[in-house]
């Protein structure tokens, strides 16, 4: 008897494994089809890392040192209550509002 390495799909690992029980025949191995990956647009990447590129050294160019010093610490505060914050609070909130009938 020869030995096949099963497939790592796990449906067709248990097709095989199926095969092998219920009948005398080779297990056939097939490998699924492979999904294209959709390609973006070069005009859109291009246009969109250029705005990227420009959009934060833009923006503090305009904004008076005192308003980069206050846009910065309002970062920082939030970068921190995200680190902070305990895991049950990062759940979504159920928003089933219960009834009780009379």
């Amino acid at each position: 008897m020869i030995k096949k390495k099963l497939p790592a799909d796990l449906k067709l690992r248990a097709k095989a494994i199926l095969d092998l029980v219920t009948s005398e025949e080779e297990p056939t191995t097939e490998t699924p089809p492979k999904k294209e990956e959709p390609t973006k647009n070069p005009a859109a990447v291009a246009l969109g890392r250029l705005g990227g590129l420009k959009g934060g050294k833009a923006r503090a160019a305009n904004m008076t040192p005192k308003e980069r010093s206050e846009s910065a610490k309002k970062a920082a505060k939030a970068r921190w209550a995200k680190k902070n914050k305990p895991p049950e609070t990062l759940l979504p909130k159920n928003n089933i509002k219960k009834t009780i009938d009379d």
